[in-house]
């Protein structure tokens, strides 16, 4: 695509989407497996990562859900606060905000017009591009701090080329192996990379076989690091509050986020917020329990274990590699109802195997598939399925099956809606 005139917002998407090679869409042919590009786009904007106090995140599961409940709390603080996550369900501009709301499409079309002599000449990917854009937003706007969630890994991906206040993982598991490694202790090198000289490192959850790298890792980077679930406990009451205790204190909270996943990435979110009150920042309990109370409100956080009904209870979730669909069915274990149908499409890169074997044999599944390259075949995945015992009918269309189970369903039954974030983010309804 030439430029001729100045473009619209949508031809700009446009040409973000198709010149450049982007994971969401493409896979693995567009993980660029060094910094070079991102720190060559740094320099071309004036260096605008150095100008912002961050927090850097990364983790195989719960770094969207960390990022946002950090951001919440920080605005909640009174800071000015930047949050960069990927990938975005319903629009670009969810990729990077301040104190909640989206990047202007304005500044997406300035931004590219401005860089798009650089774009041509570095052959950038589309997660490089947005990376840049996002540091180049948060420094003209002067933000206090951001919240910067890492797309792959860590080591190696291009949100690395910050220095921020505190780095924060929050659980390794099995997801991108064919770019990560293929065991546990390859996975969390990578995602360790974002380990910094001298910069705190918080751990959310103790995975006693990974201990010894993380230790080793922050030691050697001289690095003072904390395993926040040894630190702080976080339980459900019976009536539905989050009580953490904190040393001799404890903080509850009415969190919006309802999977009982996030009692693992609270304390690293406490933990985090610990550590910023030592360096100066004014953040009282205050100012934690209405960030957290309103993260939902305040940062636009979708698909969490999101409910979309009560009569039949339906709910949808992100969760899409073996660890988060081992979390997502054990809070459907938690409710009762009559008959489940689960919604169901996956993309093609992923081991499909473990994740199938997972899934409850007594459901009624729709086989669906979303408008991206990576998605599997909803035939070939409804072929896949009956190996583990798993039955129902191929919808294509999300919405569509959406609206198949729910003139199935009486008001006892339970509709899920899950298994990639790309189907999930296709509903209308979210």
């Amino acid at each position: 695509m030439q430029f001729c005139a100045r473009m619209t917002y949508q031809q700009t998407l446009d040409y973000l989407y198709t010149s450049l090679p982007m994971f969401q869409r493409v896979g693995a042919v567009a993980y660029k497996k060094d910094l070079t590009n991102t720190l060559e786009l740094c320099r071309a904007l004036d260096n605008p990562h150095l100008k912002f106090k961050s927090i850097h995140v990364a983790g195989t599961n719960g770094k969207g859900s960390t990022s946002h409940m950090l951001a919440s709390v920080l605005q909640s603080a009174g800071y000015k606060t930047g949050l960069y996550t990927s990938p975005h369900l319903k629009s670009f501009t969810e990729r990077i905000k301040i104190n909640g709301e989206e990047v202007a499409e304005k500044f997406v079309i300035d931004f590219v017009e401005r860089i798009k002599p650089h774009i041509e000449l570095i052959k950038p990917s589309f997660f490089e591009i947005t990376v840049a854009m996002a540091f180049d937003y948060f420094a003209n706007h002067g933000v206090d701090i951001a919240v910067i969630e890492t797309g792959l890994g860590g080591r190696l991906d291009s949100t690395n080329v910050i220095m921020p206040e505190v780095s924060l993982i929050t659980n390794i598991g099995f997801d991108h192996m064919d770019l990560l490694g293929d065991t546990l202790e390859k996975i969390a090198f990578e995602k360790a990379g974002i380990i910094k000289d001298s910069i705190p490192v918080v751990i959310s959850e103790t995975q006693p076989a990974l201990a010894t790298l993380f230790n080793g890792i922050a030691k050697e980077r001289s690095a003072t690091i904390t395993f926040a679930d040894q630190e702080i406990s976080c339980q459900r009451t019976s009536s539905g509050q989050i009580t953490c205790a904190i040393g001799k204190n404890n903080l509850t909270v009415q969190l919006p986020l309802l999977g009982n996943y996030q009692l693992k990435n609270l304390p690293g979110v406490l933990q985090t917020l610990y550590v910023l009150a030592g360096k100066g920042f004014r953040i009282g309990p205050d100012h934690i329990t209405h960030g957290l109370e309103n993260v939902i409100h305040q940062t636009g956080l979708k698909g969490r274990w999101q409910q979309l009904g009560r009569s039949p209870l339906t709910f949808c979730d992100t969760g899409h590699n073996e660890d988060g669909v081992r979390e997502v069915l054990e809070q459907l274990n938690t409710y009762t109802f009559n008959r489940l149908f689960i919604i169901w499409g996956m993309v093609k890169d992923k081991d499909r195997s473990k994740i199938l074997s997972r899934l409850p044999t007594r459901a009624q599944y729709y086989f669906c598939q979303a408008n991206i390259p990576r998605a599997m075949d909803a035939h070939m995945l409804e072929e896949e399925a009956k190996n583990f015992d798993l039955t129902g009918e191929v919808v294509r269309d999300v919405n569509e099956a959406l609206a198949k189970a729910r003139k199935q369903a009486t008001p006892d039954d339970f509709i899920f809606i899950g298994g990639s974030t790309f189907v999930v983010a296709e509903l209308n309804e979210l």
